[in-house]
């Protein structure tokens, strides 16, 4: 039997749209640590999807209001507040300390980022993305499963993809991808096979139709020609 949930650490990147019900179900379900990270501010737009956050929330550091709401929701779970970019400096630190890594950041530079380290450290990592009214869904297995890089091989040049801001998102289909991606990470943690391992997942809310694409290692993938002898190391 593998160890209980309380005894597991999950590195949260963002805490807004998707990272909000991410954490919320991480806390819920007795994750024992969740480093919480994320380098902005809250802002009116964020309120309409961003769970963890109201009006008097409103400038305050993202990731230090959303520590102290899950703090007072879930006492018994230790919550680290990291009020900084993820940055390759930090990424291999940060990823290494913990026992899975969830991607809920809002751009390609961090998603890509946060890909990497995760499949170099031979950490799983649960990927999602929200546009308009489009999700995505993805968990990387280093040395199993294939991973972005595989897929997209480098992030779209810069521009060329509309951000979150720029573009919009539809609130509720925020919270219906953050609360997938929470549940993929405690079967994870459980020990059970992803749902979304080796399989990208895209969602339309317009139609409500999905598309599953099956995500195989690429040969010549600079990223998992390593990680197939990866080994993991204690947090």
């Amino acid at each position: 039997m593998g160890d209980p949930l309380s005894a597991k650490s999950v590195l949260l990147v963002g805490a807004g749209g998707l990272g909000g019900p991410v954490s919320l179900l991480l806390a819920a379900g007795g994750v024992g640590r969740i480093v919480l990270l994320d380098e902005d501010v809250v802002e009116t737009s964020n309120l309409n999807r961003q769970p963890l956050f109201g009006e008097p929330d409103l400038e305050r550091r993202k990731a230090v209001a959303a520590a102290e709401r899950l703090r007072k929701l879930h006492p018994g779970v230790r919550i680290e507040a990291r009020d900084e970019r993820f940055a390759p400096d930090l990424a291999d630190e940060l990823v290494r300390g913990a026992d899975l890594v969830v991607d809920a950041s809002d751009n390609f530079a961090t998603r890509f980022l946060a890909n990497d380290a995760a499949v170099t450290a031979g950490r799983p990592l649960v990927h999602g993305a929200v546009l308009r009214y489009t999700a995505q869904f993805l968990t990387v297995m280093p040395g199993k499963t294939g991973c972005l890089r595989c897929l997209f091989e480098a992030p779209p040049a810069e521009g060329s993809v509309p951000t979150c801001a720029q573009a919009g998102v539809l609130g509720a289909l925020a919270g219906f991808a953050g609360a997938l991606m929470g549940a993929e990470a405690l079967r994870l943690l459980g020990g059970d096979r992803g749902a979304y391992a080796g399989r990208l997942v895209t969602f339309d809310a317009r139609t409500g139709k999905s598309r599953l694409v099956t995500l195989r290692i690429r040969p010549g993938c600079p990223i998992c020609s390593g990680a197939a002898g990866a080994t993991r190391e204690a947090p």
